[in-house]
């Protein structure tokens, strides 16, 4: 299966808007125009997404990497930080920044793919939130 990483457009709207619910909608329709939100596919079926932001505004952070069920552990997921990654060094960005709840599976992606623990953060009623960087 050949897997592609590309920006979202206005069409993956209702699809986005359908599976990630920790974002309002209008937020979607702005991360897309601002090429926040990178999909992966294969053919025309959209298999996961990772959205980003900014940390203090200036440092990329992302902040959800999702990949369907059916599609998880083939190396999408992987796929779509290289590209962000090489996305945000054709930009000149030096740093990125991702985190990840200490009861995550996640946190040992991050570290496998070259991320190191750089603090954490609690909030009321939340497991402890680890914070990554990743000199680019």
């Amino acid at each position: 299966m050949k897997i592609t990483s590309t920006y979202a457009i206005q069409n993956h709207l209702k699809w986005l808007k359908e599976r990630d619910h920790h974002i309002s909608g209008a937020a979607l329709i702005k991360k897309i125009s601002d090429k926040e939100i990178i999909i992966a596919k294969s053919e025309n079926k959209i298999l996961g997404w990772l959205r980003f932001g900014f940390f203090w505004d200036s440092i990329p952070f992302m902040n959800m990497l999702f990949i369907e069920e059916a599609h998880r552990n083939k190396g999408i997921g992987k796929k779509l930080v290289q590209f962000w990654e090489s996305e945000m060094q054709k930009q000149k960005y030096k740093l990125v920044m991702t985190s990840s709840q200490s009861n995550e599976e996640a946190q040992h992606f991050y570290r496998k793919l070259g991320y190191a623990d750089a603090g954490s953060l609690t909030l009321p009623k939340e497991p402890l939130e680890v914070i990554f960087i990743k000199k680019l």
